[in-house]
């Protein structure tokens, strides 16, 4: 294996047997050449082949199902192939099951020596790094306790600490673990990018795309157990997005096309998206609201809320930086006062970002007649950070107690923010922030 490479994967496939009932698994074990088979076959990963290049970071993405988590436990050598090879050059740490060596009877102390022996730790290193280990897991005297009588969050800190700390050639992660509170996690990550920078090996699966195109130089997309594509972070990403979100009758030809796309490997200059190019904002039929409220109409009816471009095109895939149309028609049953009409953006978990309406109270349209259909537009910039998010729609009208809805819809629209690895906004909304640093000498604060 090339002193380059840290891991060379070579068509790994990996078969599960599955029995119908629990006493054709004896049955195998007793008749195994009794002509017949006890068992079906459960391909979990079938003819993977990539390499990880010293210092890289390479994000694996794919459905719930796809075979990431094995195939990171085929590369930690945890579980073995059913045929293919995987090479790896250097210490490994892996974070998959946090805490899964650890002896419940010993105490805290006995198994950091436990885990981080079997990591690959002298005794001397050890030592040298227990206290790192203890001021880092945080759990005080409990160190000293038998990790049964840990809570959960103690348990993943220790364990979570020891692997962190063993000083790997390649890190591998897998972000279905939970490691303690926010704080904690922050900590993690914070541990995480310093050994990146510092030239660790990082492969990781996450479902966070704004995390494989900050932090990755590569990603792989899984499905079915097949690798379906390579390439930059930010290529691989959108054809995953499409992918997830493909209605079920139209997933397996859009499997098809991504298997046979011809570019395997993109270089660096294709993060830049051309215009014209797939990256471009586009709609994905897949990415329908499952959230969808409606109010009980009082003589309106909202119609066709969605989000297009200021051309008029149809999307629901946007790119930030770039201005898009919030749209829909309003239908009167009946004649109304005092009309306005309003839009409102929120995030997954419902926290209320921004929105606005088409008039003052005082400036409402004075009448809507019987019959009569408004047409309404809020032109936006997209200011929003990589993510998915939802809109409101909603049609204000007077009655004898003031202003209430018309008609309302919650989640009406659903969309989401592609990753951008040219912006360096954080948070959910990109301010547009214009920075500056200036160097001043020692002595510029004495005059």
């Amino acid at each position: 294996m090339s002193s380059e490479l840290a891991i060379r994967v070579d068509g790994v496939g990996k078969a599960f047997a599955v029995y119908d009932k629990p006493y054709h698994r004896l049955l195998q074990q007793l008749f195994p050449h009794a002509g017949r088979s006890w068992h079906r076959e459960f391909h979990a990963l079938r003819d993977i082949s990539f390499e990880v290049g010293r210092g890289e970071t390479v994000g694996i993405v794919g459905r719930n199902g796809s075979g990431k988590s094995t195939l990171l436990q085929i590369i930690c050598g945890t579980l073995a192939p059913s045929r293919g090879s995987v090479q790896v050059n250097g210490r490994v740490a892996a974070l998959l099951e946090l805490g899964a060596g650890f002896n419940p009877e010993f105490t805290g102390r006995e198994n950091v020596y436990l885990n981080a022996t079997v990591l690959g730790l002298t005794r001397e290193e050890i030592d040298r790094r227990f206290d790192e280990i203890a001021a880092f897991a945080d759990i005080g005297e409990f160190i000293e306790q038998p990790v049964k009588s840990y809570s959960s969050g103690m348990y993943v800190r220790l364990a979570f600490a020891v692997a962190i700390n063993v000083t790997p050639d390649i890190l591998v992660v897998d972000e279905a673990l939970s490691v303690g509170d926010e704080a904690f996690q922050r900590k993690c990550h914070a541990r995480i990018d310093r050994m990146r920078d510092n030239g660790t090996t990082i492969l990781f699966v996450s479902h966070s795309a704004g995390m494989v195109v900050e932090l990755c130089n590569r990603a792989v997309l899984l499905d079915r157990g097949e690798m379906l594509l390579q390439g930059t972070p930010k290529h691989v990403i959108s054809r995953y997005h499409r992918l997830l979100y493909a209605p079920t009758d139209r997933a397996d030809e859009l499997r098809e096309q991504l298997r046979s796309d011809a570019v395997i490997a993109v270089d660096a200059a294709a993060a830049t998206t051309p215009a014209g190019s797939d990256d471009e904002s586009y709609y994905d039929p897949g990415l329908v609201p499952q959230s969808t409220l409606k109010y009980a109409s009082r003589g309106a009816e909202i119609i066709d809320p969605h989000l297009c471009t200021p051309a008029g095109r149809r999307v629901n895939v946007l790119r930030a930086g770039q201005e898009y149309v919030y749209t829909y028609r309003v239908r009167f049953e009946r004649g109304a006062s005092g009309v306005r009409c309003g839009m409102l953006l929120k995030t997954t978990t419902g926290l209320e970002l921004a929105g606005g309406a088409t008039a003052l109270p005082a400036d409402a349209l004075p009448v809507v007649e019987a019959g009569q259909e408004l047409v309404v537009r809020f032109r936006f910039r997209c200011l929003l950070t990589p993510g998915v998010y939802f809109a409101n729609a909603g049609v204000l009208g007077l009655d004898g107690e003031g202003e209430t809805y018309l008609d309302r819809r919650i989640d009406a629209v659903m969309m989401r923010v592609m990753p951008d690895p040219t912006r360096l906004a954080t948070g959910y909304v990109d301010l547009d922030l214009a920075s500056e640093v200036e160097a001043i000498s020692a002595g510029d604060d004495d005059e």
